[in-house]
């Protein structure tokens, strides 16, 4: 049960979470029920639903760190249910587009072949399904460990793909897929780490401040390089713009101060890490 361990106990974490995946679901609902969405209802809560698809997908993300860095081990027993919970609102999102389209499904099929961020963004929904499918124990037994860990690395590729898809749908306004985009990199650095050495250099405090600055600063170039590329906006007055803070608080020192957050919390947590076996680390 979602609220239960595997020895069949009540888990106050387990069902603390359950509930709170269930929160964002209820707020839009509220919201369009309350009218906030009366401009355009579907595209609002189609919006919101992908976009917080994204977010506990990278929350699924960040549960193997979280469990090396901090020394707990019990996150294992909710990354699963995150996961899952990710693609029940990516399926949600392309309920609330079909709605956008009159549930014309003939319509919204021709759309998703069509539009280049749709499709990469129906692939990605797609491996999410693949996943969540085979995200039961029974699974884990019928594949076999190593594929099954094979298979679900898969997730990567639809973070990835979500990111692209999350890019292109927000056109100009990139501030929020780009913050994102850095603490994506954050995680898959710290896995490359983690994969070239071992737990307890991946945790490493001075590993993490490292990993931190280093995210940090290509999120930085990377922010510049996309305008340079795909817009007609100076990328060079925008990378400036990191150092003057006449535009705010740019999403690379977003992502430096989530990483330093992390790297102090680590000190204060201190300690030996823990050494992931080969079915805690895959994700």
């Amino acid at each position: 049960m979602p609220w239960t361990d595997r020895s069949g106990r009540l888990s106050v974490l387990k069902a603390s979470v359950f509930v709170a995946l269930f929160a964002p679901a209820i707020w839009i609902f509220y919201r369009l029920m309350a009218g906030y969405y009366m401009a355009e209802p579907a595209k609002s809560v189609n919006h919101e639903l992908g976009l917080w698809a994204f977010r506990l997908l990278l929350i699924s993300l960040t549960i193997t760190p979280a469990m090396q860095i901090f020394r707990l081990p019990r996150l294992i027993i909710i990354r699963r249910m995150v996961g899952v919970a990710a693609f029940a609102y990516a399926f949600s999102h392309i309920c609330a587009y079909a709605a956008m389209q009159n549930f014309h499904i003939g319509k919204v099929i021709h759309e998703i072949f069509a539009r280049f961020y749709l499709t990469i963004g129906f692939v990605g929904l797609l491996i999410l399904g693949v996943l969540t499918a085979t995200s039961v124990d029974a699974a884990v037994r019928k594949m076999g460990t190593r594929a099954w860990l094979r298979l679900h690395r898969l997730v990567y590729l639809a973070a990835i793909l979500a990111l692209v898809h999350y890019f292109i749908q927000s056109k100009l306004i990139v501030t929020e897929p780009t913050i994102f985009a850095g603490l994506f990199l954050w995680l898959m650095a710290y896995r490359l780490v983690l994969w070239l050495t071992r737990p307890r250099v991946a945790s490493h405090p001075v590993t993490l401040l490292a990993l931190s600055f280093t995210a940090s600063a290509l999120t930085m170039v990377g922010e510049a390089a996309g305008y340079i590329l795909f817009t007609r906006i100076d990328g060079m007055k925008v990378f400036d713009a990191n150092f003057t803070f006449v535009a705010g608080i740019r999403p690379g020192w977003i992502v430096l101060i989530v990483g330093t957050a992390i790297f102090v919390l680590a000190l204060v947590r201190g300690g030996k890490t823990v050494a992931p076996s080969r079915a805690t680390a895959v994700v």
